[in-house]
């Protein structure tokens, strides 16, 4: 549920300005999700949102642009744990499964952590596709995943 709520968090965020976690909250409540200002608020936190300057002497959150490398292993070890269902690898593939509606979430996370062997993901609703390079990294890739499963 936390995971699909961020990732919609970050949907609103990116799509709308986003002035106050009042607003926020508000937005996720015509969404469906019933919250808190303290759980939007843990939300912002993790997620590691920021404040940028928009129209006039305003500001509305944002996604960074860079992320701390601790938070993001810890948000990938996080996301990891809550959504993935089933991984499995062929060639120089690796296929991710998800709880449904995860799967871009977790790709997101995986695209910042600059793993050098992965050179593009592709997600769909509950399905990721990595792809690696060189094909002999996949078992790497696989090892790494597996102890952030640990």
């Amino acid at each position: 549920m936390k995971a699909r709520r961020q990732m919609k968090v970050q949907e609103i965020i990116t799509k709308e300005i986003i002035h106050t976690q009042e607003d926020l909250a508000e937005k996720l409540h015509l969404a469906g999700f019933n919250v808190t200002q303290a759980t939007v608020s843990r939300d912002i936190k993790e997620m590691g949102l920021i404040k940028v300057p928009s129209a006039g002497d305003d500001y509305c959150y944002a996604v960074p642009t860079e992320v701390h490398p601790t938070n993001l292993q810890d948000r990938l070890k996080r996301v990891l744990r809550e959504t993935m269902v089933s991984i499995n690898d062929t060639e120089s593939l690796v296929v991710i499964r998800t709880i449904p509606g995860n799967a871009h979430a977790l790709a997101a996370v995986l695209d910042n952590s600059n793993w050098e062997e992965i050179i593009g993901t592709v997600a769909g609703d509950d399905t990721i596709l990595l792809v690696i390079k060189p094909k002999e990294a996949v078992s790497t890739v696989l090892e790494r995943i597996t102890t952030l499963l640990g």
